[in-house]
């Protein structure tokens, strides 16, 4: 399922990007080939208005294709379209170029905007919670009881008992000092996860809290938890000052780990790749849909900040190029051009293996 909604993540998030691109390019009067869903092999598609509408085998996101937007699509004859991506200003080509990421940015803010109004479900301490706070599980150490007892992330605590004894005030504290009381009987739980109510039994083991190894516990973190919901005006206010500062801190965060990069000191085990972003999909998707929207807003700034580094096939290493074009007043030759977003296009995938491979020696 966590693969699923990974694949379902991504293709709206690459879909979004693409659309950017392709209702500035329409907007300036460039010709768009192809507006294709999914990549190739291509399955179906429909001609309307000059564009070729596809979809393709491949759902994992789309592209769009623009007539002279690479060097090989123009001078076919000498002589360049003038609704070509190359004839036109500088100007429209560096909108072009900026609106994918601006959709993306544009994208995570209204899903910010959607959570807040629906209600996030947040944190709350035992003195401010109201009577809809639920006692909810926000980690599960791997191999504990609950772990082996299937006890997942998100799920909502009803009961707990211990032979004839029963906790009557769910808290965090309540739980913990509950196992303390019967750390030699069986804890048996009580929960409700995707919509079902189940109930485990488990043993409590020592030596799964690190500072208290002596401690008996079950290996579970918890959190009461109820749904905050906002009005629209307030929701869309507060969905900016996220948008801004979740960019913020994604900037600092990518540009560290590139300065550290040269300097030799990164720590790339804290990097997640494609099999890394699956888990933490599932994991979001655990706590429900408003956690996984908040999680897919976090994912689509953070591939508008990547899109926008100035590496050759990122946009932002196209927007260099066009800057350079414009500071120098002449193109850049088509074949260097091609040469150099191949280049690109080969590292990106090189980091993308070694990241994956990451991902991989994380699970082993």
């Amino acid at each position: 399922m966590s693969i699923v909604l990974f694949f379902a993540v991504l293709f709206v998030l690459i879909l979004v990007h693409e659309w950017g691109h392709f209702i500035v390019a329409k907007k300036t009067g460039m010709r768009v080939d192809e507006f294709g869903i999914g990549f190739p092999p291509k399955l179906f598609g429909k001609r309307w208005h000059g564009t070729e509408y596809t979809f393709n085998a491949l759902p994992i996101g789309g592209f769009v294709r623009i007539a002279g937007e690479n060097a090989e699509d123009v001078d076919e004859d000498g002589v360049i379209p003038q609704d070509s991506f190359a004839a036109k200003s500088k100007l429209a080509q560096a909108a072009v170029l900026v609106a994918g990421v601006t959709m993306n940015i544009l994208f995570a803010w209204v899903l910010f905007a959607v959570v807040f109004m629906v209600g996030l479900p947040t944190a709350v301490d035992q003195q401010s919670a109201s009577s809809d706070a639920v006692l909810t599980i926000t980690h599960v150490v791997k191999d504990g009881p609950a772990d082996l007892a299937l006890l997942p992330i998100g799920a909502e605590i009803i009961s707990m008992s211990a032979g004839e004894n029963e906790l009557t005030t769910l808290t965090p504290a309540s739980f913990s000092n509950f196992i303390q009381r019967n750390n030699e009987s069986a804890i048996i739980v009580s929960f409700r996860s995707g919509g079902e109510s189940k109930e485990i039994s488990m043993d409590p083991q020592t030596g799964l809290i690190p500072d208290r190894p002596e401690r008996a516990a079950v290996g579970v973190a918890l959190s009461l938890v109820e749904v905050v919901q906002k009005p629209i005006h307030i929701a869309l206010y507060d969905a900016s000052i996220m948008t801004v500062q979740t960019l913020g801190a994604i900037t600092v965060g990518i540009s560290t780990l590139i300065v550290e990069s040269v300097q030799g000191t990164a720590n790339f085990s804290e990097v997640a790749g494609p099999i890394g972003i699956v888990g933490l999909v599932g994991d979001a998707a655990e706590f429900g849909m408003t956690s996984l929207l908040m999680f897919t807003a976090i994912i689509s700034l953070n591939l508008a900040i990547i899109n926008l580094l100035p590496f050759p096939a990122l946009d932002g290493g196209r927007l260099v190029m066009v800057g350079i074009e414009t500071v120098t007043r002449r193109p850049i030759n088509p074949v260097w051009v091609a040469r150099v977003n191949l280049f690109g296009f080969v590292m990106l995938m090189l980091l993308m293996v070694t990241v994956t491979w990451s991902d991989i020696t994380k699970m082993l």
